[in-house]
């Protein structure tokens, strides 16, 4: 496959791709060195670097250094989850998004926080309640614990009109994160935030963030009955 003129890296990628799938290149066989394809496409050598690293990112090739890249035996497959602020999957609903602020108040780390965030005993920590609706009706019980070491400056912020998760992504947006998601059956404090009976299946998403590597915030996000998560690969 040549050009006169430089391909781009999808096009590698996608050619590479075709002839691991029709098995040009079966599972398991050494794919030709990068300076081999990049003659071969007439291209930088870069170009197919990148090629090869979506293949990788994808499941479809591995790569070792001093070893070249393999099709893999096993492809799998990554599944990926888009996590949007709730006021853009409420209004993507097509649905009036309000927000109502509960309560918000400077609290010492439990213990149980500081094993999750990894932070000293004694930490202060801005404890964070508030309800999110799609047309008046609840959506999203957001329960939030921010480390005030981390970014001192939410302590003074103004939470009443948007929420502590839209303050954080503009002002100190996070650099990793850790998801877990989980069934729970509502006690009477939650059925009532979110207007349903004690006992209702829920799901709750729990995720916990680091800022360069500090301890930012841990948070639990409980969504109404019925609502579901949906991914792509």
């Amino acid at each position: 496959m040549t050009a006169n003129k430089r391909i781009s890296f999808q096009s590698v990628r996608d050619e590479v791709k075709r002839r691991i799938e029709s098995r040009i290149w079966p599972q398991g066989s050494l794919l030709p060195t990068e300076t081999q394809l990049a003659e071969e496409f007439n291209c930088a050598r870069a170009t197919v670097n990148r090629a090869l690293r979506e293949l990788a990112d994808q499941g479809v090739v591995e790569r070792k250094r001093k070893s070249g890249t393999r099709v893999k035996k096993e492809p799998s497959k990554h599944a990926k989850l888009e996590f949007s602020l709730t006021r853009q999957v409420v209004e993507n609903q097509n649905a009036a998004y309000r927000y109502a602020l509960v309560e918000r108040n400077v609290v010492t780390s439990p213990g149980w926080l500081a094993s999750q965030l990894s932070v000293a005993p004694d930490a202060r920590i801005l404890h964070v309640i508030c309800m999110h609706y799609a047309d008046n009706r609840p959506f999203q019980l957001e329960e939030r614990w921010i480390n005030l070491d981390t970014v001192p400056e939410v302590e003074e912020a103004d939470l009443s009109d948007n929420g502590p998760n839209e303050w954080l992504l503009n002002a100190a947006p996070f650099t990793d994160a850790e998801v877990a998601f989980c069934a729970v059956s509502a006690d009477s404090r939650l059925a009532e935030f979110m207007g349903t009976t004690a006992g209702t299946s829920m799901i709750q998403l729990e995720r916990t963030t680091w800022k360069d590597e500090k301890p930012l915030t841990f948070a639990r996000m409980t969504h109404h009955p019925g609502f579901c998560i949906r991914t792509k690969y």
